[in-house]
């Protein structure tokens, strides 16, 4: 006989709370929250770049061809990534900060499953535990 499946997944599954002092959750907050503010400020000075490059380039475009506007656009390019990559990280960043006061932070959010601290220390914004992060990257 084939049991039900399990309606519940593990995202509204709740991670066990009370595993970590307060003391561990503090310094936690304190590290995640310093590197918010790391992040954000490398973000203004990259905007703060792209803003001055972009004056330079169209002053000093006159005589371009082909070659240089695409070269420059292709560069143009380049630096708006880099400013949005820097800004999904401090997403990622705040998602940790929210996890972190729902209680659901270090715990898987598909399998439910302790993420370990090696994991944590090397990625402080990790989401999913090692084995569940494999199978994604699979996909």
């Amino acid at each position: 006989m084939v049991k039900p499946a399990d309606t519940k997944t593990a995202a509204s599954r709740k991670a066990p709370k009370g595993t970590r002092s307060a003391a561990e959750t503090e310094k936690i907050r304190a590290a995640l929250s310093s590197r918010r503010d790391e992040l954000t400020v490398e973000h203004s000075q990259t905007l703060t770049e792209i803003t001055v490059l972009q004056r330079d380039r169209f002053t000093d475009s006159a005589g371009d061809d082909q070659a240089d506007t695409g070269t420059k656009t292709f560069e143009r390019e380049q630096e708006i990534s880099l400013a949005n990559s820097i800004l999904d990280r401090i997403s990622q960043v705040e998602r940790a900060l929210e996890r972190l006061d729902e209680g659901g932070y270090g715990w898987c959010e598909r399998c439910g499953n302790p993420i370990p601290v090696e994991r944590l220390a090397a990625f402080p914004s990790a989401t999913l535990c090692v084995t569940c992060k494999q199978l994604e990257e699979r996909r």
